[in-house]
């Protein structure tokens, strides 16, 4: 007999603008190893909604009342990140496996906190770009030697958001408190694919900039100053020996959102192409390259070159399979410290003007 499907709640599953409603929603219909039993918001009507919406019979009010339900085997935290830590806490008190979106917690320390926690739970961090079938070939290819010694890489990394306007549910990106902002997303999510195909980064230099330090809310028409950077030029070298430069850029129109990820060796090249309004995880990536590779494997669910669920699917797959072996496979909360630090060193070379080493490598 086949497995079970693993059985997934999801708290911040709402239909209005919600990340969970675009990507982890569509990725669990008609997946193969995972399904979506219920549902969970802070409010009855919008938790109603959300489960007749998504077709589920489960829903609950109140977030802390689907962490005790049997019937689940996996918690979904994706809400906004300061509530990251009372959800996560109470899901692994009941015990169960969590998968929640980065960053993990708003600042280092909580992540340390929280990754201590689950240090003997099956856990994901919602830094799903690197299980990208074409990201996968790209860093076998590199690891086998096709394309020799790995000299230097280019990153160029958009996404729609940090820009010139916002919508009031993100407008918690602004403050610098929040734990949600252009280094902690959108470059997290970029150095970590970096890292997938070069290896970890021992060391890094950056420079950052606020090319809009007024936001007008779309909603509303008010306005709100922006106390974190919408803009990041990042230098740094790998443990494969590699050095890059990475550009991450907010505010690009949704339809010329890219991201472009070369890497020259010194006997080839490869190319990982896409980028959506999302940020490069929000959609299909293309490998090209000058030595010849197998095709990457298909997509467990969507594959549309701007579909959101494309590599949340990946996620549940890999999660899937280490729930059912027992493996730990699946990038989780040491990996979401791991990131974390990362963004911190970022941080700090672009306020201190020098190079940092991280401290794990």
């Amino acid at each position: 007999m086949p497995p079970r499907k693993i059985r997934i709640g999801i708290v911040g599953a709402d239909t209005k603008a919600s990340w969970a409603q675009v990507s982890h929603v569509p990725a669990l219909q008609g997946h193969p190893h995972a399904e979506l039993v219920a549902v969970a918001t802070r409010h009855e009507d919008s938790a109603r909604a959300a489960a007749a919406a998504f077709g589920v019979e489960q829903w609950f009010a109140d977030p802390l009342d689907m962490m005790s339900e049997e019937a689940i085997d996996v918690v979904t935290v994706s809400v906004k990140v300061p509530t990251h830590r009372e959800l996560v806490l109470a899901a692994l008190s009941a015990g169960k496996a969590v998968y929640s979106e980065a960053p993990l917690g708003v600042s280092v320390e909580e992540t340390e906190e929280l990754a201590s926690k689950a240090a003997s739970h099956t856990t994901a961090i919602g830094l799903q770009g690197r299980l990208n079938p074409s990201v996968r070939r790209a860093a076998e290819i590199v690891a086998d030697g096709r394309i020799g010694e790995p000299l230097r890489a280019r990153v160029v990394s958009t996404s729609m958001g940090f820009g010139g306007i916002t919508l009031d549910p993100y407008l918690y990106f602004e403050k610098a408190d929040s734990g949600a902002n252009l280094l902690t997303i959108t470059a997290g999510h970029t150095l970590d694919i970096v890292e997938g195909v070069l290896g970890d980064i021992t060391d890094v230099d950056a420079r950052t900039e606020t090319l809009w330090p007024t936001v007008t809310v779309m909603d509303t028409g008010a306005t709100t100053a922006r106390e974190v950077p919408d803009h990041a030029d990042i230098l740094g070298r790998t443990t494969s020996g590699a050095t890059f430069n990475v550009s991450v850029v907010g505010g690009v129109p949704a339809d010329d959102a890219d991201f472009v990820f070369e890497i020259l060796g010194s006997e080839g090249w490869l190319k990982l192409t896409g980028g959506t309004m999302y940020g490069v995880q929000g959609g299909n990536l293309t490998l090209t390259s000058s030595v010849p590779f197998d095709a990457p494997e298909a997509p467990v669910a969507g594959g549309g070159p701007a579909d959101p669920a494309v590599n949340v699917a990946q996620m549940y797959a890999s999660l899937a399979h280490d729930l059912e072996t027992g493996s730990h496979d699946t990038p989780g909360f040491d990996h979401a410290l791991h990131n974390a630090r990362l963004i911190a060193a970022v941080a700090r070379a672009a306020h201190s003007g020098t190079r940092q080493t991280l401290p794990d490598a």
